[in-house]
């Protein structure tokens, strides 16, 4: 609002305000520069125009307004941009549009005849005064067509046809719209907006266990032979390179090969089972180094363009410290013994869940402690373990404490868990999520998903699709052979702006621990498991090329690093999935098989208009795959050979 605009806070409604977590109760998330969309049903009474107007509320308390536009009946809507990281808001101003009133009044009454003079007197009026105030920024030739305007409305000796053409000047016509005189000010409460750095919205993970790097498969790797990983991880294009537990791993129970029971002397055990003699979650394991080699480590992963990524699992081994001095912190069962951790039929001997209902104060202090213990060792950014097993408000206070110290600090959630819980996770803070993409693998699981998670999902929720972890290979995986990876890793990278992929991945690894189960045989859980990189590489038996690409693609587009727009083009084949994102005029169509056995072909029915284009346009599609440039039309056949090229990922332009 303007400093000479009264506001009438009740005077037109404003309803349904979107997108809103709890109706402006929790921030909503954006980050840097990211457009979304604010939409709103307003209305008034009667048949006078009405504007409305969408105001970005900057993290310095700097004010942007945009003009929406009516999209359907009462309907409003008007992108915005945040360029500033911080605390955020937006509002909904409604507010009388005494130009258009007059404009459309005038249009119908001068030509009939009806109230010509004083239809004409009220128009140079209404300009008159928007030459003294709105209009005085905006351009010269808009002001000058103002004062043309205004002398032809006030000259009575002319046709009044005539004069009112003058007025309506499509260059007078734009500036009132865009500078428009306003009465009536309604504004609606303010809806917060949480802006973060572009990290939280775009990135390319890379999950790999130090201690397999350099090991001979009998003896740990160390954080220097794991830093010799890097700069290939770099090359592949990745941002961010996310460690497992680097902490003291338990004895007790601890876990053999294939999670077995009974582990031979030299077996490294899970990470998971954190702590032992050497200490806790603020210690590394020695077998990997001390914390100055981490820190070593992070410098390296910084100076090649990454930043790590590191595992929170607020859980503990029976060796744990916190096991002796703080017994309050985990829950004891009828006989006294701890429980261990169990997600039926998976038993987890080697771990003690925290137990945060005895003392909720001392158990989050100390968490907190951990969390800034790491940041003040580079750590910017950290993969939760299973944050669905910890209570809600623990996560929200936790969050909240640290962005408001260190802003760009980072939260991804794994959990694969209830939706409900996935999102109260999101709305809390989590800036990330894993997802269910690992089990969405049809067409119409895909389409459904991507729809939800683009949709009002992107408020709360921003996803992080990985098509493999160390706890997760899919069916899908075990049985599709080198297509499959190529088929998930291209779904992965270009449906949303973050995805990731754990150390094995490239080389197609896929064998499962037995028919039937998700787990990895010889899962590097609980052993060490050395790859010979260069020689897989020099073989053609590594997907890293590929990714190499897709990574490239996904920096040089920013169509693919937007999240909350997505559509879907029909495609007469199921095994054939088509999509494209839009940013600005960088406009990006995947056209992917999903099945890795046969080749696929079909028709694509191209939506010409969420390209950017018209229906009659002729389409220049240049293939970021294989460089071939075709000229479409709104029908493109398409052949997919999944053992040469499992996709073609498109920049769209006009031919």
């Amino acid at each position: 609002m303007t400093a000479t605009e009264r506001q009438y806070p009740n005077r037109f409604p404003i309803l349904d305000v979107q997108p809103t977590i709890a109706s402006g109760a929790r921030a909503i998330k954006a980050v840097e520069g990211e457009a979304f969309d604010i939409r709103a049903t307003v209305f008034r009474e009667g048949h006078d125009a009405l504007g409305v107007t969408m105001v970005l509320i900057e993290a310095d308390g700097s004010e942007h307004p945009v003009r929406a536009t009516m999209t359907r009946q009462d309907r409003w809507s008007a992108r915005v941009r945040p360029a500033l990281i911080g605390s955020a808001a937006f509002v909904v101003e409604a507010w009388d549009d005494p130009w258009g009133t007059w404009h459309h009044a005038a249009g119908l009454k001068v030509p009939a005849g009806v109230d010509v003079e004083l239809e004409l007197l009220e128009g140079s009026n209404l300009i008159e005064r928007a030459l003294g105030s709105t209009l005085l920024n905006a351009p010269a030739e808009a002001r000058e067509a103002a004062r043309a305007a205004i002398a032809a409305l006030r000259d009575t000796s002319g046709d009044p046809q005539q004069r009112l053409t003058v007025a309506f000047d499509p260059v007078l016509d734009r500036a009132m719209h865009d500078f428009p005189v306003r009465d009536l000010v309604a504004r609606s409460p303010r809806f917060p907006v949480k802006v973060e750095r572009r990290r939280a919205l775009v990135g390319s993970w890379y999950e790999f266990f130090p201690r397999s790097e350099g090991s001979d498969g009998v003896h740990s790797g160390t954080f220097a032979t794991a830093a010799k990983r890097l700069p290939a991880v770099a090359a592949m294009g990745f941002d961010v390179v996310y460690l497992p537990p680097i902490h003291p791993i338990g004895v007790t129970h601890r876990k053999g090969p294939n999670n077995s029971l009974t582990p031979a002397a030299g077996d490294p055990g899970s990470p998971w089972a954190v702590g032992g003699a050497a200490g806790g979650h603020d210690a590394v394991h020695p077998d990997l180094g001390t914390l100055a080699d981490f820190d070593a480590f992070v410098t390296e992963t910084r100076r090649l363009g990454m930043e790590v990524a590191l595992d929170l699992a607020l859980q503990a081994s029976p060796d744990h410290p916190w096991v002796r001095s703080h017994p309050e912190w985990f829950k004891r069962r009828a006989d006294g013994t701890i429980a261990y951790a169990e997600n039926p039929p998976k038993k987890y001997q080697d771990i003690y869940p925290m137990f945060f209902d005895e003392d909720p104060e001392g158990l989050y202090a100390e968490v907190e402690r951990i969390v800034r213990f790491w940041m003040a060792h580079g750590v910017r950014i950290f993969r939760v373990d299973n944050p669905h097993t910890k209570p809600v408000w623990m996560w929200e206070r936790l969050i909240a404490a640290i962005n408001a110290t260190d802003p760009d600090v980072i939260f991804l959630a794994e959990a694969f868990t209830r939706p409900a819980m996935m999102r109260v996770l999101g709305e809390v803070g989590f800036q990330q999520s894993y997802t269910y993409f690992t089990w969405r693998n049809d067409k119409a699981g895909l389409e459904e998903y991507l729809r939800e998670l683009s949709g009002p999902a992107a408020a709360y929720m921003r996803p992080n699709f990985f098509p493999n972890t160390p706890d997760i290979l899919h069916e899908f995986l075990q049985v599709s052979g080198p297509a499959g990876f190529a088929i998930r890793a291209t779904l992965a990278a270009t449906m949303v702006p973050t995805y990731g992929i754990y150390a094995g991945f490239e080389l197609y690894e896929g064998t499962a621990v037995r028919p039937g189960s998700e787990e990895y045989l010889d899962s590097e859980k609980y052993q060490y498991r050395p790859r010979d990189w260069a020689a897989a590489e020099a073989e053609g038996r590594s997907l890293a090329p590929y990714l190499t690409l897709l990574n490239r693609i996904r920096r040089e587009h920013p169509a693919l690093q937007t999240l909350r727009d997505i559509t879907f083009h029909e495609t007469d084949n199921d095994s054939l999935i088509a999509y494209s994102r839009r940013d600005h005029d960088d406009v990006v169509l995947t056209i992917c098989t999903l099945d890795p056995r046969v080749p696929a072909h079909g028709t694509v029915r191209l939506d010409l208009p969420a390209l950017g284009l018209d229906w009659d346009a002729a389409v220049r599609a240049e293939d970021l795959v294989s460089g071939n440039v075709w000229t479409w039309s709104r029908e493109a056949y398409v052949e997919l050979d999944p053992f040469r090229a499992v996709a073609h990922v498109i920049a769209i332009g006009r031919a």
